[in-house]
């Protein structure tokens, strides 16, 4: 996947993810929300190589750097 193509996944997540749920309230919102979308991607990550699913992977990978990026802009 070119990066250019995955940083606009990223960006098309963020801006969903935001008009849905609005902005981070706090610092303590932002890592909880960004942490349960890292515990999804390692919940896939962690199985054996044969049993991974590689778009589940990569749409919870999109959703970890949407709600980087989410943290990044809302809480400055």
């Amino acid at each position: 996947m070119e990066s250019d193509k995955a940083i606009g996944l990223i960006i098309d997540e963020l801006c969903s993810a935001t008009t849905k749920n609005g902005i981070f309230h706090s610092a303590h919102e932002g890592y909880g929300v960004l942490l349960e979308e890292l515990d999804e991607l390692w919940d896939e990550v962690k199985k054996k190589d044969c049993n991974r699913d590689i778009d589940l992977m990569r749409k919870e990978a999109v959703q970890v750097g949407a709600m980087a990026l989410r943290f990044i802009v809302d809480l400055t």
